[in-house]
């Protein structure tokens, strides 16, 4: 596919295609294949701490493939061989471990931007050998047993930002800059540490370190992939490589042929396109969206090509908030339609919609009637047994209905 123009439907159903969606749901349950060939395409599951249905890298697979054991992806990322492995990409990410060469410049850059974390670390020297030394020797090692060992009440903190103690600190600086690496997170979704020999698989270690321009390249060639089409602050954005780098990376993969210029309909900037990107005569997709799914990170390019304004209302205090505290995105065909505020209240085995909101233009007995069956197959994923709709937002009547006669 070489056009030099793209409609701004077509642009859509190349950004979908290109995120997975809109083929067909494995008809047997979804396997370790599957989960590889979805975590390849996209490069990264960004995590996040906050659990109010399940936790964010989780739902791509289930918006993508539909309901899957949750297991599967935790086996990818934390038991040998690793397919996945914990680093900084978009934000803390599970990332695809063929990435990690690609990902050394950066550690080896150091957490120099990171300004807290960086000054603490330098600040500390014995500390960081002490905590260097106990992971090599007996990891893996969660932050919370070095400092219960070590003598620092893990509740006496100084403000080394997220109101880490400084163990925790050195800790996050040694996994920025490469020396230990994530062995698994715990029951309190704390990082378990040890050194990357133990953690990664040993083919990927020995192989060959990139240059930063090669592997900014190599970066930027990846985003392209997983995004499509995209403009270049949605290339860099994607696993956050600095300006000046992404400029020069995309300039090449445009002289090489692996990026085309092309117009999205009257848009006045350039957009990428990669080369081998697909254009399917239509994208059939009903999926809810976690916040911090990669379909959804860059949100310029949201809105420029789905007309969809989304913000993440999380930090906003409650009373100012829009939309809800947790707010996923529903796509339906090739078009954002709606949004609702979710909520797990596994006590009761309800999947609950706090809030729901219809997108201009649609028909919201026909969004409600779809999202009811989408609502339907997350609470089953879930293990929940039935979905309640609360009366806030222009949808929560139509969907309520919907949700009583489905």
């Amino acid at each position: 596919m070489s056009p030099e123009r793209l409609t701004p439907a077509q642009a859509r159903r190349v950004a979908l295609a290109a995120q997975g969606f809109g083929r067909p749901a494995p008809t047997r349950p979804v396997g370790m294949r599957d989960l590889v060939s979805l975590t390849h395409r996209l490069g990264q599951l960004q995590i996040d701490s906050i659990n109010v249905v399940t936790r964010a890298h989780f739902v791509p697979t289930f918006s993508r493939l539909g309901p899957y054991d949750p297991a599967l992806l935790e086996r990818a990322a934390f038991s040998a061989p690793r397919r996945l492995f914990e680093y900084w990409g978009h934000a803390a990410s599970l990332l695809d471990v063929d990435l990690e060469p690609l990902l050394r410049f950066r550690m080896r850059e150091g957490a120099h931007a990171w300004g807290g974390v960086d000054a603490v670390a330098r600040a500390n020297p014995a500390l960081v050998d002490l905590v260097r030394r106990e992971i090599a020797e007996r990891g893996p090692l969660s932050a919370r047993q070095l400092e219960v060992e070590h003598g620092q009440d893990a509740r006496e903190r100084d403000h080394w930002g997220w109101n880490w103690s400084a163990v925790k600190t050195v800790l996050e600086w040694l996994f920025y800059v490469g020396e230990v690496s994530s062995a698994r997170r715990n029951s309190q979704f704390e990082r378990v540490y040890d050194i990357p020999d133990r953690v990664l698989p040993a083919a990927v270690r020995a192989r060959p370190t990139p240059s930063p321009e090669e592997s900014v390249r190599g970066l930027v060639r990846r985003a392209a992939v997983a995004l499509g089409v995209a403009t270049e602050p949605a290339l860099r954005d994607y696993f956050r490589t600095r300006p000046g780098a992404t400029q020069q990376a995309v300039a090449e993969l445009v002289e090489s042929g692996e990026l085309l210029t092309v117009t999205v309909g009257d848009q006045t900037r350039p957009w990428y396109l990669w080369h081998e990107a697909r254009l399917p005569r239509r994208v059939h997709a009903r999926a809810l969206l976690s916040p911090f799914d990669s379909m959804v990170f860059e949100r310029a390019r949201l809105e420029a090509l789905f007309g969809f304004t989304y913000r993440i209302e999380i930090y906003v205090p409650g009373p100012r908030r829009v939309y809800g505290y947790y707010v996923y995105p529903f796509l339906l065909g090739d078009r954002f339609v709606a949004r609702v505020d979710l909520k797990a209240d596994r006590a009761n085995g309800v999947l609950r919609v706090l809030s729901a909101w219809v997108e201009d233009g649609v028909d919201p007995w026909e969004v409600a009637a779809e999202l009811a069956a989408e609502l339907a197959s997350m609470a089953a994923w879930q293990g929940l047994s039935d979905v309640e709709v609360l009366p806030r937002g222009d949808l929560a009547a139509a969907l309520e209905a919907a949700v009583r006669v489905s």
